[in-house]
């Protein structure tokens, strides 16, 4: 064995060791970004194990500080295929709990008003809002600036705004 090989060998541990701490912590994040594609909880847990097996095997990465990007720009693949396939995705219901009728209503008229959004635009609220991703990171994921995502998000809010102002004059 040459010092060469050993070397390249604890090289690759560290890369790893290194990153699976992260690793870790962005997990749920690329789950719930697959779930909320998905709306599966199965087919979600699948597609965020492939996500991460693909980014561990890729070769041609190389740690330059965009990891993120690159993990949701994969999920968000592996999404998109896994749609391509399945053409019907169940619908879930949700049971209220009694005393949380007036919380259950405001959440149910703002899931109605976001389901009601273009696709892009619900990955778009889902990115910033929920998982808390970096708008110059999901400018990178989406292929698009950074500014053009801060006025996205912007419109976005507007049209929800105004959804949620009918939806309580009915």
């Amino acid at each position: 064995v040459r010092p060469a090989e050993i070397s390249g060998v604890h090289t690759e541990e560290r890369r790893f060791s290194g990153m699976s701490m992260d690793l870790e912590k962005e997990y749920e994040k690329i789950y719930r970004y697959c779930y909320m594609r998905l709306r599966h909880q199965q087919w979600a847990e699948d597609v965020t194990q492939e996500t991460f097996l693909r980014f561990l095997e890729a070769d041609g990465y190389q740690e330059t500080g965009k990891r993120l990007p690159y993990l949701y720009t994969i999920a968000r693949n592996r999404c998109m295929d896994y749609c391509r396939r399945k053409t019907s995705l169940p619908l879930e219901q949700e049971i209220p709990v009694k005393g949380q009728e007036e919380k259950i209503l405001t959440l149910t008229d703002l899931k109605r008003a976001i389901e009601r959004l273009e696709q892009e635009e619900r990955e778009l609220i889902f990115l910033r809002y929920v998982n808390e991703v970096p708008v110059g990171d999901i400018g990178k994921i989406l292929g698009l600036s950074r500014f053009a995502v801060y006025r996205r998000l912007r419109e976005i809010l507007r049209k929800l705004k105004i959804e949620l102002r009918e939806e309580e004059g009915k």
